[in-house]
């Protein structure tokens, strides 16, 4: 099974620059998007033979998710459970015969770290999600989520994404001079680490260990050209399926966004 994940920075925008092409040639089985900026109607993507699942932001031009599969899920869910109200589109969850796909946009906590606090409790609040769902069945974790009622087989998860964080030193062009900065404090890396210790996978380094391959470059200075990024897009699998990655890469050949898509190859 072979899964996509991608920060459009704005689907509308991606679309021009090539997003449709690029979706034909991968064949996913299912692809998962972040930051669509866009709400209900304003797009209509001729996707023949993929089943569409949006969660929009309440504000215009802002955040929201989306997944497309091929094979229909039993249930979808929009959102974190226990939240009154997802108003950002930051979530979706999937639940399929075999596993649970989530689909996660983390809160940015912006230059000023104005939005630490809020991402820190959105953390712990999807963190304590993807483990009721993993008393349930193994998940891969991807993306977005909003209403479903999921089935008590055991089964893996996957969560995909942006997580908006550098997970190590490995994951930054410049960690020294970074390490106050939004994307790679301490708080935003620990958080991650706690998720990793719940029982989970970082796909891509599980299979590169010390590859230095990035996701995100700024818009300035040149930075894709001169590869000053930040791997902030991932992958993430329950490691009770951690032994069926087959592949994960990072596509940084493929524009169109300030982040590249990564993808992973799974046999679930």
């Amino acid at each position: 099974m072979k899964l996509v994940s991608w920060n459009v920075n704005g689907i509308r925008a991606c679309v021009k620059k090539g997003f449709l092409d690029f979706f034909m040639e991968e064949n996913a089985d299912i692809f998962c998007i972040q930051e669509s900026k866009l709400q209900e109607g304003q797009i209509e993507l001729d996707l023949d033979g993929y089943h569409q699942y949006w969660n929009y932001a309440e504000k215009k031009g802002y955040s929201g998710t989306a997944v497309f599969t091929k094979e229909k899920p039993l249930h979808v869910s929009y959102g974190i459970a226990g939240r009154e109200t997802e108003p950002e589109g930051r979530s979706l969850t999937l639940e399929f015969e075999n596993f649970y796909l989530l689909n996660v946009y983390t809160p940015n906590s912006k230059r000023d770290l104005a939005r630490l606090p809020y991402r820190l409790e959105w953390e712990d609040e999807i963190r304590g999600y993807i483990l009721e769902l993993e008393q349930k069945k193994p998940v891969i974790l991807c993306g977005d989520l909003k209403e479903a009622q999921p089935s008590y087989k055991s089964k893996p998860i996957i969560v995909c994404g942006d997580f908006n964080v550098a997970a190590t030193a490995l994951d930054i062009k410049n960690p020294k001079s970074n390490e106050h900065n939004a994307g790679f404090t301490i708080q935003e890396r620990e958080k991650f680490q706690q998720l990793l210790d719940a029982g989970f996978t970082d796909s891509f380094r599980a299979l590169h260990p010390d590859e230095e391959k990035y996701s995100w470059w700024s818009y300035r200075f040149k930075a894709r050209e001169k590869n000053v990024g930040w791997r902030l897009d991932y992958f993430l699998v329950s490691n009770d399926a951690k032994g069926k990655i087959v592949e994960a890469d990072i596509l940084t050949d493929v524009m169109g966004s300030d982040h590249c898509p990564i993808s992973l190859e799974i046999d679930i």
